[in-house]
């Protein structure tokens, strides 16, 4: 197969742009990671003009994608998770061009996880996993059991990242495999909730019960990155945060943090005057003694 893409790659890494070639062969009949072709081609390029090009190709009865993807957008995966094909390609694929060791160093940071990429990462899943909770329950209270389900299953997910993450670990597409041997309770939790007898009204009820007490137990973990951009002042609005530059990615789930933070103690809402009586800006600051965030 590398003697047939060679024309197409050595192309590619003749361009002073071009950081990386990576080659991913396909590893079973069904290949999710390859989208079914038999190989996929991954280019990594300083800058282009869109951040994700893909061309298709067949030859001699196989196929091959090519996909050439800039810097930033790979960091961007890495980061909120949303690829999770990416770490696999980079950590697995063939490396068939490396210029000035960029995939050296990128494998080497991905083993590495830096705890405050670990602590953005961790944030960004912790709200998500809150959003799926509150929507999996109102779900519930409304007897709409199979969209409660879904939510939860959702709402599993991230806790499983989150686990993972928290252990040192990117979570790979094989996330609930990592998460049975790290963290066999939520691993637990995952398997009752689609294997059990149970009416699943009532597997929900249980899992609600139980997924309680862990969404707390994550606050200070899901909580520390939130908690290190609010030591900068005192009171913030809502406004503020958004447009902090360290929670731009944490725009989608930013206030269904705060709300649960606040309910379970971790931030005080403080009244803010307004030119109108009566009406008051809610201000958010993380409550003195949440030292154990940090």
């Amino acid at each position: 197969m590398e003697n047939l893409l060679r024309p197409i790659y050595q192309e590619r890494a003749s361009h002073p742009n071009t950081l990386a070639v990576i080659m991913i062969e396909r590893r079973n009949k069904a290949s999710s990671i390859t989208d079914n072709f038999d190989a996929a081609l991954l280019v990594i390029v300083k800058q282009a003009e869109e951040p994700l090009f893909i061309k298709h190709y067949e030859f001699e009865h196989q196929t091959a994608s090519l996909n050439i993807v800039t810097d930033a957008q790979v960091q961007e995966w890495i980061l909120l998770g949303t690829n999770r094909r990416i770490i696999d390609w980079i950590l697995n694929g063939r490396v068939l061009f490396d210029r000035n060791e960029y995939i050296v160093e990128l494998i080497d940071r991905l083993n590495t996880f830096p705890f405050a990429e670990r602590k953005l990462k961790i944030g960004l899943e912790y709200g998500k996993l809150i959003r799926r909770y509150i929507e999996g329950k109102a779900f519930f209270e409304a007897n709409q059991f199979l969209d409660a389900y879904n939510a939860v299953v959702h709402a599993l997910h991230h806790l499983a990242r989150i686990e993972v993450i928290d252990r040192g670990f990117h979570p790979e597409t094989t996330v609930w495999n990592q998460v049975r041997q790290m963290e066999p309770q939520v691993y637990k939790l995952y398997s009752e909730l689609i294997e059990s007898h149970e009416s699943l009204e009532k597997r929900l009820e249980l899992l609600f019960l139980a997924n309680d007490f862990l969404i707390h137990s994550k606050a200070e973990i899901g909580s520390a990155h939130l908690y290190q951009v609010m030591k900068e002042k005192d009171i913030w609005q809502f406004g503020e945060l958004l447009q902090h530059t360290d929670l731009k990615d944490f725009t989608p789930d930013l206030g269904v943090l705060l709300d649960y933070l606040t309910e379970k103690g971790f931030i005080e809402v403080c009244q803010i005057e307004t030119k109108s009586q009566a009406i008051y800006h809610r201000g958010y600051s993380f409550k003195k003694d949440v030292d154990s965030v940090s």
